[in-house]
C-alpha cells in the first residue's frame, strides 16, 4: 500500500536518489548523456539539496517505510519537483502524488497548477488534464533541455 506522507528531517538523502536514478534511468531515453549528466550530476551537494528540499517541502510517496516518489505544491501553484523512483514508475505513486497535489490545491484555493515539465513526463501531465502552454527550452549547467510549460485551471466547489 502506497503512503502520502510530510517531508521529514532525514528524508533529503532517499529524495536525491530517487531525482539522481529517475532522471539517469528513465529521463535518459529522452535526453542525451550530457543532458542527463548536466541535470543530475554525480556530485552529490549535500548542504545544496538539503536547503532545496527544505525550500519546497515536498510531501513523499513510501511503500513498507521506502520512500518511491515525492512531489511538492508551491504557494502559487507550482509544482517544482515530481518524481517517482524508476523502479516504480507505471505503478500508481505518481497518481497519488498527483492527487495529494490537488488536495491541497482544493484546500487553499488554488486556481491554477503549473510546471515545468519534461519530455519524459509530458505524457503522464496531459493525462492528468494539464495543457501545454510552451515548449521551451532550458539551460541546466551549460546544456540545453527541452521541457515544457504545463498548466491546469481548478475550479472548486
Amino acid at each position: 500500500m502506497i503512503k502520502i506522507r510530510n517531508y521529514r528531517d532525514g528524508d533529503h538523502k532517499a529524495l536525491w536518489l530517487i531525482f539522481f536514478n529517475t532522471i539517469r534511468n528513465i529521463n535518459v531515453c529522452d535526453y542525451n548523456q550530457e543532458q542527463v549528466e548536466a541535470w543530475a550530476p554525480s556530485e552529490y551537494n549535500e548542504t545544496k539539496w538539503l536547503t532545496r528540499m527544505n525550500g519546497i517541502n515536498p510531501f513523499v510517496a513510501e511503500i513498507e517505510n521506502n520512500i518511491v516518489g515525492y512531489a511538492d505544491i508551491q504557494n502559487d501553484g507550482y509544482i517544482d519537483h515530481f518524481f517517482c523512483h524508476h523502479d516504480w514508475q507505471g505503478k500508481g505513486v505518481g497518481s497519488l502524488l498527483m492527487g495529494e497535489i490537488h488536495n491541497k490545491a482544493n484546500s487553499q484555493k488554488i486556481e491554477r497548477l503549473y510546471s515545468e515539465v519534461s519530455v519524459t513526463a509530458r505524457p503522464f501531465f496531459l493525462k492528468k488534464d494539464f495543457k501545454v502552454v510552451q515548449k521551451q527550452q532550458v539551460n541546466i549547467n551549460g546544456q540545453a533541455l527541452t521541457n515544457f510549460f504545463m498548466e491546469k485551471h481548478l475550479k472548486h466547489c
